[in-house]
């Protein structure tokens, strides 16, 4: 996924007169995109309305309310606002798409020679990932039930994933599960 670009993106915060302790005062919304959970510091148009939790056009071409987006956001950045929003939106995201999570389980690779992409999961191990390894070998996965029903004592695939993608946006880590 490294080199995607994001066409969209979720406000998760509006901030109409800057950040408080910045020299230069322009308004900022802290937004996160839709198909990469990758964090955006956007500038909006003048005169726009912008709303918690609204969907804007981030991508190539003529933005409605986006003017430019300034880069990427680091989580030390985010507000307070942002980090409740985020959690509401990561889970919103993936319960609207959870081909992402399926997606993952069929592709995840293999970091280096001692971890396996997997075992980022919180309460996944060696053994879960050899199951699932072994498993999506005979036959990929179809939907998340079908990864529970096929892989015993695992924990929840859609819990696991959403906490670390949050976990990912809210702290510095040293390994992503999905890369912009």
């Amino acid at each position: 996924m490294k080199g995607k670009k994001e066409d969209y993106a979720i406000v998760l915060d509006y901030l109409p007169h800057g950040y408080p302790l910045e020299k230069e005062r322009i308004p900022i919304i802290q937004a996160l995109g839709v198909d990469y959970f990758t964090l955006f510091e956007l500038i909006p148009k003048k005169d726009v309305k912008i709303e918690l939790k609204e969907k804007v056009y981030i991508g190539e071409g003529k933005r409605d309310k986006i003017y430019s987006i300034k880069g990427k956001l680091s989580p030390e950045k985010l507000t307070e606002t942002a980090k409740i929003n985020l959690k509401e939106v990561v889970h919103e995201l993936l319960t609207s798409k959870p081909e992402i999570i399926v997606k993952f389980f069929n592709e995840a690779e293999a970091i280096n020679k001692r971890l396996h992409s997997i075992e980022l999961l919180p309460g996944f191990g060696k053994k879960h990932t050899r199951d699932i390894i072994k498993a999506r070998e005979e036959k990929v996965f179809e939907s998340i039930e079908e990864i529970k029903k096929r892989i015993k004592n695992l924990p929840d695939p859609f819990k696991a994933v959403e906490k670390r993608i949050i976990e990912e946006l809210t702290q510095k880590v040293k390994y992503k599960l999905f890369t912009s």
